[in-house]
């Protein structure tokens, strides 16, 4: 085996990410023909079939998806210790980017207006979307997620979260108050739905229920802008909704049922804390903590 052991590694995880020799290159700054050189000039020297291709499309081999969650790390790593080594005398500047939820982003929004005050030389640039960054292909250097993290990340929790369970003063008066998880078959429930087209059940400390929808939608802020125009009842993460009911547009209801929701995380690559993504992180810690009441 070859000492040197990154050989075709950098373009290997280059074609996985783009799915595509010729966005490879591109991005490497060479050609397709040495991208696909080098790939098979590896997989040569592993005795391996890393990649599947047709004239139209790139596929990876299972022996090639093991082998690029392995690789993915290391090269991240790498081209993070660089960017570290350049970066640790110097304050943020430049651009990074940042990825978010829908439902996060004008949080994110608040946290990097705040960054440019400290950090007028860093520009950064906020990419909305409830889809999961590819951090490489899509240049992200910064997501904030909802949820469990790729334990291929490095992740800074933010903050912890609740369900609460959220209607409008007049919906209330008008169709009264629910006590219990089972009476609200009787309310309008006002329901998202996830990205892979299933209503979510609603939690609470002991159960989970799956209540009958009068409007659905995979948009998590109309459900608080429906719930605020009185259309019915709602359940979603409390920094949606706890300044609506601090300030009494909506009422919090079954508040001694309420379930813990999933986390919020800022997550990048493996030895990508230059100096832009450490002041990022600071500051999306400052924003967030400061949302507990």
């Amino acid at each position: 085996m070859s000492t040197d052991v990154f050989r075709g590694v950098a373009s290997f995880v280059a074609v996985v990410e783009e799915l595509s020799f010729r966005r490879a290159a591109a991005r490497l700054g060479v050609t397709p023909a040495a991208v696909s050189k080098a790939v098979l000039g590896l997989e040569t020297e592993l005795e391996v079939k890393l990649l599947e291709r047709t004239s139209r499309a790139v596929s990876v081999t299972p022996e090639g998806a093991v082998f690029f969650a392995q690789c993915r790390v290391a090269v991240a790593a790498v081209a993070g210790a660089r960017s570290e080594m350049s970066a640790t005398r110097s304050a943020p500047r430049g651009e990074a980017v940042v990825s978010a939820p829908f439902i996060l982003a004008p949080l994110v929004s608040a946290a990097v207006a705040q960054l440019r005050f400290r950090h007028p030389r860093l520009m950064v640039r906020i990419q909305v979307t409830d889809q999961m960054a590819r951090f490489a292909s899509e240049r992200v250097d910064v997501a904030v997620r909802i949820g469990d993290a790729d334990p291929g990340l490095l992740a800074k929790l933010l903050r912890k979260t609740r369900w609460r369970t959220v209607a409008a003063p007049a919906y209330l008066s008008r169709r009264g108050t629910p006590r219990s998880s089972a009476e609200l078959a009787g309310h309008e429930c006002l329901v998202f739905v996830a990205p892979n087209g299933r209503q979510r059940a609603w939690s609470f400390v002991d159960e989970t229920v799956s209540v009958p929808p009068a409007m659905l939608t995979d948009h998590g802020p109309t459900l608080r802008d429906a719930a605020l125009a009185g259309m019915g009842i709602t359940q979603v993460l409390d920094f949606m909704v706890d300044d609506d009911v601090h300030s009494g547009r909506l009422v919090a209801v079954l508040e001694d049922q309420v379930a813990d929701g999933p986390p919020l995380r800022a997550l990048t690559l493996p030895g990508r804390q230059s100096a832009n993504v450490r002041a990022i992180f600071a500051e999306l810690g400052r924003a967030f903590s400061g949302l507990d009441r």
